[in-house]
């Protein structure tokens, strides 16, 4: 047994090619490293990870029609490269412009700081979920219209962008505040992460979806467009009637009670924030 191991490792060894590192050469793989680290959370994080699955999609029918050897998919694929090349220049447009930004900015070491990422997707405590239950229904009996985003794995960057930063704790008493008829911040919706409010006024995506109920407003509308875009929960208040809905992953729950939304928010608060995984769920229903 010996023997054998022997002659296996003069017959393999001998002329097994070994690298002469340098330190140059490990400073040179780290700063690779940090930079696909960087690209692959950038990607994940906004709404390019969406299109570059359909893109890997449509590199995997690719490959199988070149093996087997359909010759006119692989002419119009080949045909079709530089096409589709500026198309992905032109749909990646708002997010490349957003990381070239990232380049210029100041505080570029605080965006690759790992504690820094780790405390921002760290869950909020029971505090802030009791704080936003209580808002909620506090201005539903007064008829407050509010729109509150609950961010989890996915960031919401490229939303905050649209509103006004804040960058506060999450209090009954602020969330109440912000939404008060006549008041700056009014219109428009808070973005939550963890246990601070980031922004408020924020500008949402529009639901698409034909089978809306045509009694939904723009508040209604905007949850759900939100709610098929990342994996945020969405709490809408209604300024019409005082209902508290609930917009996730594409579905609407209307009229929900405060243990429901509580109960909500608990399923949530102790997710795995590294998953980064949602389900989309087209169409909506009525509670």
């Amino acid at each position: 047994m010996i023997g054998w191991i022997k002659n296996f490792l003069d017959r393999y060894m001998d002329n097994a090619y070994i690298p002469d590192i340098h330190v140059m050469d490990i400073v040179e793989i780290l700063i690779i490293t940090v930079i696909v680290y960087e690209i692959m959370l950038w990607i994940k994080n906004t709404k390019a990870w969406m299109l570059l699955r359909g893109i890997i999609v449509l590199g995997v029918f690719i490959l199988i029609a070149l093996i087997f050897q359909m010759n006119t998919i692989l002419f119009l694929a080949k045909e079709s490269i530089n096409v589709l090349a500026i198309a992905a220049v032109v749909v990646f447009q708002p997010e490349l412009r957003r990381a070239l930004e990232k380049l210029g900015e100041k505080n570029l070491l605080s965006n690759i700081n790992l504690f820094e990422r780790n405390k921002a997707n760290m869950r909020f405590s029971d505090e802030t979920a009791d704080s936003i239950v209580k808002a909620c229904f506090d201005m539903g009996s007064v008829c407050t219209g509010a729109l509150i985003v609950v961010e989890q794995a996915i960031q919401l960057t490229e939303y905050e962008m649209t509103g006004i930063e804040l960058d506060c704790k999450v209090s009954s008493q602020v969330l109440i505040n912000i939404f008060e008829h006549n008041t700056p911040l009014h219109d428009g919706a808070v973005i939550i992460r963890g246990d601070r409010i980031t922004s408020a006024t924020c500008y949402l995506p529009l639901s698409d979806n034909m089978s809306i109920s045509k009694d939904l407003g723009t508040r209604h509308r905007a949850a759900l467009g939100m709610s098929e875009v990342c994996d945020a929960i969405i709490i809408v208040v209604s300024e019409e009637t005082g209902l508290v809905s609930v917009a996730e992953g594409g579905a609407l729950s209307r009229g929900v009670n405060p243990e429901e939304l509580r109960k909500r928010l608990g399923q949530i608060q102790y997710r795995n924030s590294e998953s980064g995984k949602f389900t989309i769920r087209k169409g909506w229903r009525r509670s």
